[in-house]
């Protein structure tokens, strides 16, 4: 290595970007490498997202259709063959709160939960959640339980 050859490291070094619009004695001035006209060489110029050149856009063609309500509340779903897995495990004895769905990682805190009637419930359980199917409040009851609407 001597004084002639010495370099620095590669990528330690960037090389500058155009300096335009600094006269004309620059080869870059005028119209600062923009072209004439157009939205291109306006300030402040930004492209909308989809834009296709003026043609008519995606979004635009494509035809609409459905319907989103929004006030609709959807509920996790647990079936009955759940609970029952749950008290054969000994995770839950007599009594299935929300709060201990929760803590069992079934349902999450901001979830609405309702109890579905697949499956056969044989303990006598205290449930309380925010909603029952038909068949499932009558299952529970059946087995010698008590089925409770939050």
């Amino acid at each position: 290595m001597d004084l002639n050859n010495l370099k620095p490291a590669d990528g330690a070094v960037h090389k500058e970007g155009k300096r335009v619009g600094r006269g004309e004695g620059s080869g870059k001035g005028g119209t600062s490498t923009r072209g004439h006209k157009g939205a291109k060489s306006r300030s402040g110029y930004s492209k909308k997202i989809g834009f296709e050149g003026g043609q008519m856009p995606l979004q635009r063609r494509v035809p609409k259709f459905g319907f989103k309500n929004i006030n609709r509340k959807e509920y996790r779903g647990i079936n009955l063959a759940k609970l029952q897995e749950l008290v054969d495990n000994g995770v839950i004895k007599n009594e299935v709160t929300f709060e201990g769905l929760v803590e069992s990682g079934l349902a999450h805190k901001n979830d609405l939960v309702k109890i579905l009637g697949n499956g056969e419930l044989k303990a006598s359980l205290k449930v309380s959640v925010h909603k029952f199917t038909a068949s499932a409040k009558a299952a529970i009851e059946a087995a010698g339980g008590e089925a409770i609407s939050l």
